[in-house]
């Protein structure tokens, strides 16, 4: 018995260490750009200008080699956007940002809807998203394309769906 639980102790002592070994995504400023930065400390001018050189070449070649990818706020923001309803990791702020940031509505139009297995609506939204809903609340008039859509952040990581005005209903991102 006193093997069992000795082996047992130490399976979890090395699944604790493995699940510890797991590095956290990098959030920083890539080692490229701040050796680019760090040629501003140099005194000399032509050492300067040769740090920079250098360093702008490097980030060159890795921007070539997609090692290095850089992605402006709006682009950014049409990503998180575009992934809106997804259950997505945060992926070390690659797409900038933090919570203040998050998207908290998206607003659309209806392309199509049609009735889902449960008896409620799928819609599908001009932005390309489409939404099923996860309750049995009606929707009073039905959904048709060209319908006003708001699409809200819910309790719990839950989104509600109001169309045209009418009382939300609560959906979950399919597509």
């Amino acid at each position: 018995m006193n093997k069992i639980i000795g082996v047992g102790a130490v399976c979890l002592i090395v699944l604790g260490s493995a699940a510890g070994a797991r590095t956290p995504p990098q959030t920083g400023t890539p080692q490229q750009i701040e050796r680019l930065l760090a040629c501003e400390e140099q005194k000399d001018a032509a050492l300067r200008l040769q740090c920079f050189d250098r360093e702008s070449a490097a980030i060159r070649q890795s921007l070539a080699k997609r090692d290095l990818v850089v992605v402006d706020r709006a682009r950014a923001s049409q990503a998180r956007r575009g992934l809106f309803g997804f259950s997505v990791p945060s992926f070390g702020g690659l797409f900038g940002g933090d919570d203040k940031d998050a998207i908290k509505q998206i607003e659309s139009a209806v392309t199509r809807a049609s009735r889902n297995a449960e008896g409620g609506w799928t819609v599908r939204l001009a932005d390309g998203s489409t939404w099923s809903q996860t309750d049995d609340n009606p929707i009073a008039l039905e959904p048709r394309s060209g319908d006003k859509v708001v699409v809200r952040r819910a309790a719990l990581g839950s989104f509600t769906m109001s169309i045209n005005r009418q009382p939300g209903v609560k959906v979950r991102r399919i597509g």
